[in-house]
């Protein structure tokens, strides 16, 4: 790789994220890359709070530093935001990485990934240790399977809980892993997902389809249908504080910056997901008496995901 050209180009899309974009870009900046040229494109979903006009700020008082800012007029989801990034990359770029504007990366992180694709051939995208801001712990779908029926169940049943550790009955999130090497996973969060540009063009990007929630999942089951590999490396780290613009996460409900029509859209989004998640990808591998039953449980969990929204 050439030192003048860019090795990574970071897509960070942006949607009310306050002060966490800005500590996001002040993360990357601190970032050892030795030789590496990295650049920051930072797309923002047409937010209504100053973090867009915080983040420009950090270029006008840094002119140095590769960052670049792409405003949409209207906020038309995730998948299309992410899509509208990738166009202005710089094209000499040989990585892409999807990272979220409510996450700090550690100082080795990203030259420690770059490191990582650099010196394995058979790696084509790969995420690293997503640790929980107030929690400590890592987040569980950094590290995760395809959401099958018999998975599902198993998760939202509580089974997967009796037996953590089980690959018939913790599927959902890979438990029978060991999380403290490296290993290939079938899916990860987009919060933090690296990946060839090459890999990226190939599969066409992300699916449109998914507003908010699942398209990280449709990008992964992807990847698979293409036959390219997807690892999880514990070694690098990034710390996540889940949930700041979707307003969900309980943990996190007293610093998010969401409105209650976010939440309510958000709760809805997540559920829409998993319908087309499993109709675009998962229904011709099961009986078809299957379909009402798991549609019916994905309306149940929609109602109540409705009902923690307008409460949280």
């Amino acid at each position: 790789m050439k030192k003048n050209n860019i090795s990574l180009s970071i897509v960070i899309l942006n949607y009310n994220s306050g002060n966490y974009l800005t500590q996001c870009i002040e993360s990357i900046t601190k970032s050892n890359l030795n030789d590496y040229k990295i650049e920051t494109l930072i797309v923002d979903n047409n937010s209504s709070d100053e973090s867009f006009k915080q983040a420009q700020a950090i270029k006008s008082h840094n002119p140095n530093i590769c960052l670049k800012f792409l405003p949409l007029k209207n906020n038309l989801g995730f998948a299309h935001g992410n899509n509208q990034g990738v166009k202005e990359i710089s094209p000499e770029a040989k990585y892409v990485l999807f990272l979220n504007p409510d996450t700090i990366v550690e100082a080795d992180t990203l030259k420690g990934m770059i490191d990582f694709f650099e010196n394995n051939s058979k790696v084509d995208a790969a995420t690293c240790f997503l640790t929980l801001a107030l929690t400590g712990k890592m987040q569980p779908e950094c590290h995760r399977g395809f959401p099958t029926p018999w998975r599902s169940f198993c998760h939202f049943s509580g089974l997967s809980k009796i037996f953590p550790h089980s690959r018939a009955f913790a599927g959902y999130f890979l438990g029978h892993l060991d999380l403290s090497k490296i290993h290939q996973i079938e899916a990860c969060v987009g919060a933090f997902l690296m990946l060839k540009k090459e890999v990226g063009e190939s599969i066409g990007w992300w699916n449109e389809k998914y507003f908010f929630y699942g398209e990280d999942l449709d990008f992964c089951y992807k990847l698979k249908q293409f036959n390219y590999k997807l690892f999880f490396n514990p070694k690098f780290r990034v710390t996540h504080f889940q949930g700041v613009s979707s307003g969900l996460i309980s943990q996190t409900k007293h610093i998010t910056h969401a409105s209650r029509e976010t939440k309510l859209l958000t709760a809805k989004a997540s559920t829409e997901a998993m319908r087309i998640f499993y109709q675009e990808n998962l229904i011709n591998n099961y009986p078809g008496f299957l379909k009402p039953i798991i549609m019916s449980g994905i309306k149940l969990l929609e109602i109540q995901r409705i009902i923690k929204a307008r409460y949280l």
